[in-house]
């Protein structure tokens, strides 16, 4: 039997209007001037403005930070942590998207480290080198169903001096609370509930593929799969439904939770075109997903049979599987390739493919990648031929 290690995420407040409980999460984990981390689209909406109204009614006296921007960097983290300490804060609230998650936890867990954030890449032991006495506790409130950040251990940070992005880790990065309300999602635009949501399924699909012995994870990848088959395509045609908003956000969080065990070349190929092109993570990870899945096949087809009955696919093959994919990005306005979105001008497929395959993600594919595979399935993707 393989050894592993196996963790489950935190506390989950889950249902409409969750949200207005915020302020008794402030009160459990003794939180009375919390750092509010958004984004600068979200700073001036309505969900804040009634947000802070609540908790500054509860005599909860909340700072806002919204300096974040879509695909987060150092400099992000570093300016929180300044205005953490300037406002003399005492936790940390994470509220938005995947940025504003992933830009929150890094804050609250580098207000009283000695070393540089990258200091902490997902590497080995680095974790181990953090000071854990000060790390400010967290409450996660996500407002798209995608990314899962509210029950992850890390968070995904650009450099900006080397272009790429980095996966820095802690267990402490783990929210203490995490509220999901579905309310907080109905104002999604379609094409980014499709692309968040594309998002949830490649975590949950990389999980469920990835090598290692971690069954718990398995389970909870093929129920978030079923999920988002049942509820995605619901949430794209109508925002307002409840059920599929709720339904969506809890396969992003158990995305989350079950790629603990690993995830694979579809983020290896998306976290350069990410940092180097400013692409939305969901969408490029709905686009390289077909070229991954085809390039993996000869080593995960059994296990990809096994997702199709889970399903309930008309098939259980491959095949059947791979077309329910191409066919649900179809009905999701999802672009088949790299090249409907990306100038080739821009496209440095030497530069790109060093990078997905330094890329902490790679460990964990099915098949053992190479620089010649990043570069066909690069290429794969920009022409939009599978094979």
């Amino acid at each position: 039997m393989l050894k592993s290690n196996w963790n489950y995420p935190t506390v989950v407040w889950t249902g409409e209007n969750r949200v207005n409980d915020l302020s008794l999460a402030c009160e459990d984990l003794n939180i009375q001037t919390p750092l509010l981390v958004t984004d600068k689209g979200l700073y001036n909406s309505q969900i804040i403005l009634e947000t802070l109204k609540s908790l500054n009614d509860k005599k909860i006296l909340v700072k806002i930070f919204y300096d974040v921007i879509g695909n987060p960097t150092g400099t992000n983290v570093k300016d929180g942590v300044e205005f953490y300490k300037k406002n003399r804060c005492d936790g940390v609230i994470a509220f938005g998207g995947g940025s504003s998650l992933d830009v929150g936890k890094a804050i609250a867990f580098m207000i009283d480290q000695k070393l540089s954030i990258w200091e902490f890449e997902d590497i080995g032991d680095n974790w181990k080198k953090a000071n854990t006495e000060k790390i400010a506790p967290i409450i996660a409130v996500p407002t798209t169903a995608g990314t899962g950040s509210e029950t992850g251990r890390a968070s995904v940070i650009l450099n900006e001096k080397t272009g790429v992005k980095k996966i820095i880790f802690h267990p402490k990065f783990l929210p203490s609370i995490v509220i999901l309300d579905p309310r907080l999602t109905i104002s999604l635009p379609p094409d980014i509930t499709a692309s968040t949501g594309m998002d949830a399924l490649a975590h949950n699909l990389e999980a469920y593929c990835a090598n290692g012995y971690h069954p718990m994870a398995d389970g909870i990848a093929l129920e978030g799969m079923r999920l988002i088959n049942k509820w995605l395509l619901e949430a794209f045609e109508d925002g307002s439904n409840i059920e599929a908003r709720m339904n969506m956000l809890t396969a992003a969080s158990m995305g989350s939770t079950a790629f603990q065990k690993g995830l694979g070349a579809i983020h290896s190929l998306s976290h350069p075109v990410n940092a180097l092109n400013n692409v939305h993570h969901g969408l490029s990870n709905a686009i390289f997903m077909p070229y991954v899945l085809t390039f993996n096949r000869d080593v995960i087809e059994k296990k990809i049979i096994k997702i199709s009955e889970y399903l309930d696919l008309k098939e259980n093959t491959f095949d059947s599987f791979l077309n329910w994919i191409l066919e649900l990005r179809k009905k999701l306005n999802i672009p088949h390739k790299l090249s409907d979105i990306l100038d080739k001008k821009n496209f440095d497929i030497d530069r790109l493919s060093k990078m997905a395959l330094e890329d902490p993600s790679t460990s964990g594919n099915p098949k053992k990648l190479t620089i010649s595979d990043m570069k066909n399935m690069y290429m794969h993707s920009m022409s939009g031929n599978l094979f």
